[in-house]
């Protein structure tokens, strides 16, 4: 769409009641959101398995650090992707189209696993899941964000809400898809993660008319025509550029994949990075925007020390439900997939207490530094939690599956504390001529988190894990504290956004 709407006449264009005494836009944007997150929880929970279990149990067959590394870069460029999405949504088409194609790759990278192959397409697939969520998620937050006034005070528990949503499709993703996968085919769990995604779309396409009026639908900081030729030249060159690296560096063995893992980790830095100092350089930017930025810096640290842990529970905590815990208990034997399910339950049951705790403590609530330092203090207790099965048992015996449990609680405060604030605080920091690209930075810091993690990962030994769950939490508790120290100068820095 090319016309140019204000702020208010987008917000006015929403009925702004109808979802529990929310905008009906979030409606559609909750249950498009829930759908995607089934596909890819569900597709998640069953993938690190599905690469290391032997061909004989339908599996890959890869190694297991391998396969732990390559979940961690997979992560990593999912939500680096988001930042092309978010260019794409600011300069071409606006966020609601970049929503329905992201749905539609995401959709075709299910399908892709759902059929038995080889390697290659394995990876195939996941080009086209990566490529999509890069596409559909920063630009469907930002959407949460277009639906309400900049002043309303519903804004924070409105994302909250939203939250829950995400949290409900991963909840129900691994119990469904991960029995099947792992009790039946793991294609066939592939292919209910694909029929996830198609009913996001249709939710999507058969309310946003009615429910989202013109939220979704302005591209806020479109193409030039002068910019249109460059733009299409600098795709072109790096489209090739790319494929020639990769022709001629995978037969030469310069291109392996532990140096595919370290070029992931540059990226996951240096990508953050180039766009902070772009929109701070800006002409676009405003001082108060600037000052804005200057503030979001830290938060945007904090964030990846958080992920760093958060995510883990994939990886080192999923290889570790399988491998180290008993799942024999009370007479039931649990599927290690099943443990992926823990995260969002908790969600479920404490995002309403958390959202109704901010709105009660109103202007006496912790300020959004206070609460990120909280979220890293959880983090890095729920790793000194796991760390102490070994301290009482030894690395040789099962862990009582309840430890994981307790881990995973601990998490979820602070992630309750750090991401729906961090996602508020995202589209009331963010430059106005960013809005979308500000929204996928702030996804980048999960992506920095796990593209460190793939090198984090390769250190984890059942000889050394209270040694590395003990380092790993003490960094984040330290982080913490820090962070609280230093509060009341970032908060100077958001010139009044709380």
């Amino acid at each position: 769409m090319s016309e140019k709407y204000s702020r208010q006449e987008i917000v006015e264009s929403v009925p702004q009641k109808g979802f529990f005494g929310h905008p009906k836009g979030l409606f559609t944007l909750f249950f498009t959101e829930f759908w995607e997150r089934f596909s890819y929880y569900g597709m998640r929970a069953i993938l690190v398995f599905y690469m290391y279990y032997e061909m004989s149990a339908g599996g890959l067959g890869l190694d297991k650090t391998t396969a732990l590394s390559i979940m961690s870069v997979y992560g990593s460029l999912v939500y680096m992707s988001g930042i092309i999405g978010g260019w794409l949504a600011d300069r071409i088409f606006g966020t609601s189209r970049a929503v329905f194609y992201g749905g539609v790759l995401i959709m075709l990278g299910h399908i892709a696993l759902a059929i038995p192959g080889n390697l290659a397409l394995f990876f195939v697939s996941m080009v086209l899941i990566v490529l999509g969520t890069g596409l559909l998620k920063p630009n469907v937050s930002s959407v949460v964000g277009e639906i309400y006034a900049e002043n309303d005070d519903r804004r924070d528990a409105g994302f909250s809400i939203f939250y829950m949503g995400i949290n409900m499709g991963g909840f129900l993703a691994p119990l469904i898809v991960g029995t099947v996968g792992m009790q039946i085919s793991f294609h066939l769990g592939f292919s209910l993660a694909a029929v996830g995604m198609f009913l996001g779309l249709v939710i999507f396409l058969a309310t946003k008319k009615k429910n989202l009026g013109l939220a979704g639908t302005v591209v806020p900081n479109p193409l030039l025509p002068s910019e249109r030729k460059r733009t299409i030249k600098i795709f072109t060159i790096a489209t090739l550029v790319i494929a020639a690296v990769v022709a001629i560096g995978i037969p030469t063995g310069l291109l392996t994949f532990d140096s595919f893992v370290a070029i992931v980790g540059i990226l996951g830095i240096l990508i953050p990075t180039v766009y902070f100092t772009v929109m701070y350089r800006s002409k676009k930017t405003t001082d108060v925007e600037r000052s804005h930025l200057l503030a979001y810096i830290p938060l945007f640290i904090a964030s990846v020390m958080f992920w760093a842990i958060q995510e883990q529970g994939s990886t080192i905590l999923a290889a570790y439900a399988d491998t180290r815990t008993d799942l024999e208990f009370a007479g039931i034997t649990i599927s290690p997939a099943w443990f992926q399910s823990l995260n969002p339950l908790f969600i479920i049951m404490l995002a309403p207490v958390f959202a109704w705790l901010w709105v009660k403590l109103g202007s006496k609530q912790p300020s959004i530094p206070q609460k990120f330092s909280l979220g890293l203090l959880f983090a890095g207790l729920s790793f000194l939690v796991i760390l102490l099965p070994a301290y009482f048992g030894g690395a040789s015996a099962l862990v009582n599956p309840l430890w994981l449990v307790l881990s995973y609680f601990i998490v979820v405060l602070g992630e309750l504390c750090l991401s729906p604030v961090g996602l508020s605080a995202t589209t009331k920091l963010a430059p106005a001529a960013f809005s979308a690209q500000t929204m996928s930075l702030w996804f980048l810091s999960n992506a920095a988190a796990q593209a460190i993690n793939a090198q984090l990962v390769k250190f984890y030994t059942v000889e050394n894990e209270m040694m590395y769950f003990g380092i790993i939490g003490g960094a984040s508790i330290a982080l913490s504290i820090l962070l609280f120290i230093f509060a009341p100068r970032i908060q100077g820095f958001m010139k009044g956004v709380r």
